[in-house]
């Protein structure tokens, strides 16, 4: 069981935890609620990078939550701090939306559809045949390819919808290249969660609701780990995995009401 007397931090994936497309799960707003009332440090560290931080702050908002934007970190930052990392003032052909594209642009990687250093998939309306098109023959003049994130599909209002790894798989068949993905289970991404946390993985509680990507990533990293039901994963999907979360729920409603009986019990 998770030990919620020893939590000093909470990372918290967002869609299908959070929310399905624009509507906010159950339980949800007492989970914000319990956050801030015990004043404990959170972050919502998700692949979709879409968003800038600044617009789940106010998409949040709009759903009835008060998040202030420095409460989230994306997968397209942690794409962008990567690439300033790895090549500083690189360029790069993108197919994704204004949260990679800023996250990009933020660093000084410039845009490029002529002879770029990577090729960066993110998710969006953006992705044509087209754009993949493009971004195939690049890879096969040398650019590098990178998968903002890991997941293979989202959930939505209206079921399942393909995501970022799912995008990626065609260039990385016609190339034979494989892509370096930079979201969750990325260790990359967690440390720097959990720096901006100021929290030791020891004392963390990763949320989420896959377990190719939250569970995992919070398992390697040592942090704590709690699956919720309530996006991709089911009780029979856990089944195909070597490995388990350290609790299951439905949602994050009921990890409100078991630190609530666990205080109660110590009390």
């Amino acid at each position: 069981m998770i030990q919620f007397d020893k939590i000093e931090g909470i990372l918290c994936d967002m869609d299908g935890v959070i929310y399905h497309g624009n509507q906010i799960l159950p339980g949800v707003p007492e989970f914000i609620q319990w956050l801030k009332a015990r004043e404990l440090p959170f972050l919502f560290l998700t692949n979709n990078p879409v968003y800038t931080p600044r617009e789940l702050s106010q998409r949040l908002k709009r759903m009835g939550l008060d998040v202030s934007e420095d409460h989230f970190y994306t997968s397209a930052l942690a794409t962008a701090k990567f690439l300033d990392s790895q090549k500083p003032g690189c360029s790069a052909y993108v197919i994704g939306e204004g949260g990679l594209m800023n996250a990009l642009y933020d660093v000084g990687i410039t845009n490029n559809a002529v002879d770029p250093d990577y090729v960066v998939v993110g998710e969006g309306p953006s992705y044509s045949m087209e754009s993949l098109t493009i971004a195939t023959n690049l890879v096969m003049k040398g650019a590098r390819l990178i998968g903002a994130d890991f997941d293979v599909s989202g959930p939505t209002e209206n079921g399942i919808v393909p995501a970022c790894r799912a995008l990626v798989a065609p260039i990385e068949l016609a190339t034979g290249k494989k892509a370096y993905f930079c979201g969750k289970p990325n260790p990359l991404m967690m440390r720097t969660g959990l720096r901006i946390l100021g929290c030791h993985s020891e004392n963390a509680l990763i949320i989420g609701d896959r377990m190719d990507t939250d569970i995992i990533a919070g398992m390697e990293s040592g942090t704590q780990t709690a699956l919720v039901l309530s996006g991709v994963s089911t009780r029979e999907s856990i089944k195909t995995y070597a490995y388990r979360p350290t609790e299951i729920f439905g949602g994050v409603g009921d990890i409100v009401e078991a630190a609530a009986k666990q205080e109660n019990q110590d009390a």
